[in-house]
């Protein structure tokens, strides 16, 4: 088991599964975070922090999921960069894209504003007199929808997450098709579709992120 954790190909594999499940995650977060198009945020937020222990369970599983990823992403960058000390006068990228080239800069920014996230919306420490456990709205729950509306209303912090968002889109674009190749799950004849399906994940998901402050902005949702 040790050598497993120490080869190259259990690192990769590691990080193919966690990095699949970031992904699921992420789809269930765009989804329970749209409901502010149809006025459901603070309905599905009270739901879903009326079962406390399955929030935890989910931030701790997330937490461990984070962490092994993020860990064996620094070694296999160290141990790529360490086998190539010298770089070519002139490089040649013959198969490699933008975004695989920066995995490790956009996964940097992406964990940089996974912190920032996390003190804004989550704990609430970034601008506490909008905090939704201050502000009740008509039935007397948390006002969740107006602490994202209220936040996005500045446009410095609508673009932070919108740039977060750029570097996500490039992660998974890359990621996405990279953790089934890594699994395994692809031949010649299927990689092309595997790519394509996997650009147009991100891509779909970087729509339904990113529409959330857009709207906000241009007043579409409005508090």
């Amino acid at each position: 088991m040790q050598s497993f954790f120490n080869s190259t190909v259990g690192k990769k594999i590691l990080m193919a599964v966690t990095g699949q499940a970031m992904v699921f995650f992420v789809i269930i977060h765009v989804i329970g975070n749209s409901t502010i198009f149809v006025d459901g945020l603070n309905g599905y937020a009270e739901r879903l922090h009326s079962l406390p222990v399955l929030v935890w369970l989910t931030r701790l599983i997330m937490l461990a999921v984070i962490s092994t990823h993020v860990f064996f992403s620094i070694q296999l960058t160290l141990e790529n960069w360490k086998s190539k000390p010298e770089k070519y006068a002139v490089q040649k990228h013959l198969r490699s894209t933008f975004a695989s080239r920066n995995m490790i800069w956009s996964g940097l920014i992406i964990g940089l504003f996974l912190i920032y996230h996390l003190m804004h919306f989550t704990f609430q420490i970034i601008s506490p007199d909008l905090a939704a456990a201050n502000n009740l709205d008509a039935l007397g729950r948390p006002d969740v929808a107006h602490m994202v509306i209220s936040g996005f209303q500045n446009f410095f912090i609508a673009l932070i997450y919108i740039s977060a968002l750029v570097a996500l889109v490039l992660h998974l674009i890359h990621g996405i098709q990279s953790s089934v190749q890594t699994i395994g799950l692809n031949n010649d004849r299927t990689l092309p579709l595997i790519i394509t399906s996997g650009a147009i994940a991100a891509i779909v998901l970087f729509i339904g992120y990113v529409s959330i402050p857009t709207s906000i902005l241009l007043n579409i949702v409005k508090g």
